[in-house]
């Protein structure tokens, strides 16, 4: 088993009462799934690394403990329960989960850390976008331009959405209608939305 680091061993001591029996067996099941794991302190808590990143990390407040791997999404597959880090608010070792479960939660993030896996994998990929529905007045305008029409169904969805978020979003009739007179015209020159601040090819 590595050594302990001493600012972490301070740490538990300042720590409420209730917490201190938590951070120790916490610490204890993370150096027997680990034992060349490195203890640091991070952001005034505890934390630990393997392979020089960081595993997990544990902290203490004034009514209950946290404990959160690095890799949350990739290690839990996004599931937590209520309260702070990858496992929850803990208030009692009842909290925990066995040492059984959490020995396989460590070993899944150390593997993460051997296979290259970044901290971005944290992080849930945000949905596509629903593409927005053509609204029925440039329809029409594009219907009467086969050019701007060429031209716009060329283009990519972000493009498209450019010009109709663009138009949809005046407040007025004459702003909307001034608009859509514009987006025909430039739709028919090959134009994006935005042509005035695309960098030169």
């Amino acid at each position: 088993m590595s050594a302990h680091d001493p600012r972490v061993d301070a740490y538990i001591a300042k720590a409420a009462p209730f917490a201190r029996p938590l951070l120790e067996h916490l610490r204890a099941v993370v150096h027997a799934a680990c034992p060349s794991v490195q203890e640091d302190i991070k952001w005034s808590m505890p934390s630990f690394q393997y392979g020089g990143r960081i595993l997990c990390q544990m902290a203490a407040f004034k009514q209950h403990a946290s404990f959160g791997f690095w890799q949350h999404a990739a290690v839990t597959e996004g599931k937590a329960r209520d309260g702070m880090g990858s496992l929850g608010r803990l208030a009692t070792i009842k909290d925990v989960p066995s040492k059984r479960e959490l020995t396989a939660l460590l070993r899944k993030a150390m593997a993460l850390i051997d296979e290259g896996a970044t901290s971005t994998a944290m992080r849930a990929k945000p949905a596509p976008r629903a593409a927005l529905e053509v609204p029925a007045d440039l329809r029409d305008a594009l219907a009467g331009n086969p050019g701007a029409k060429a031209a716009f169904d060329s283009f990519s969805a972000s493009a498209r959405r450019d010009y109709i978020e663009w138009i949809t979003g005046a407040k007025r009739e004459d702003t909307r209608a001034r608009r859509l007179a514009q987006a025909v015209e430039w739709l028919a020159e090959g134009k994006m939305r935005n042509w005035k601040y695309a960098k030169p090819k």
